[in-house]
């Protein structure tokens, strides 16, 4: 099992809010992006947060006897963490108001990848033929998909399709999306923010991911959103067995 993993803060934004961090469990792996949001340095201060908070809360509870479902806990439990730290941060500080970070999370061990997700962060599964999302945007166009009043395809097009309706910090209690996904040989997946995957298509993601050295994955496509304009920050966490 093995990660490869970046961040840049784009062309067009002043500071990086974007934070990553991946290490190992034993052999397993465990990865996670996040992508702040606030004014002044608070976007910055919240994805920090959740990254250490996260990982903390984690590795507190974290035994190699642990249950898939222990495990699926586990992560709730651990942006949950960091939701708490964050939204009393925001409290006690007027500058920090508004703060709150996307959180996506993947825990991989021999068998089993654990995926958690709050906000438009994303986990797709890679594989030998495409690139397949597995969580879902929490967003403002993804929940008028959902009801009916949007199409798939104007989605990506929306004008409210970077407004969060769901993001870690925000509210008192946070709701935490999970996947399992069982496997037998190998997986891959991909974690990123929305500054890759908010500007370049999954077609165009795969490509780089199909053809790059595992070493060079993260910075290729780095350099993928940037090529596209680097319109935001742009993070990336690979993982590979």
């Amino acid at each position: 099992m093995r990660y490869r993993s970046g961040t840049d803060i784009g062309l067009k934004r002043e500071e990086n809010q974007d934070a990553v961090r991946c290490e190992y469990f034993g052999h397993n792996i465990l990865a996670v992006v996040c992508d702040g949001m606030g004014g002044e340095r608070a976007g910055k201060e919240a994805s920090a947060i959740a990254i250490e908070e996260f990982f903390q809360r984690f590795s507190a509870g974290y035994t190699e006897s642990l249950s898939d479902e222990d495990i699926r806990k586990l992560m709730v439990s651990s942006i949950s963490a960091a939701n708490s730290v964050i939204y009393t941060r925001a409290r006690f500080d007027f500058k920090n108001f508004g703060m709150g970070t996307t959180c996506v999370a993947a825990f991989v061990n021999s068998k089993t990848a654990f995926i958690a997700n709050v906000g438009d962060s994303r986990a797709y599964l890679i594989t030998d033929k495409n690139l397949y999302k597995i969580t879902t945007d929490h967003n403002v166009a993804c929940l008028l998909f959902e009801q009916g009043k949007i199409t798939e395809e104007e989605i990506d097009t929306h004008p409210q399709r970077h407004m969060l309706v769901r993001a870690v910090g925000v509210e008192k209690t946070v709701q935490v999306d999970t996947f399992l996904l069982d496997y037998e040989d190998k997986i891959s997946l991909l974690l990123c923010s929305d500054g890759l995957s908010g500007y370049c298509g999954d077609d165009e993601i795969y490509d780089v991911i199909l053809n790059s050295p595992f070493d060079d994955v993260a910075e290729n496509l780095i350099k993928l959103a940037l090529d596209k304009g680097g319109r935001d920050n742009v993070t990336v966490a690979v993982i590979s067995d």
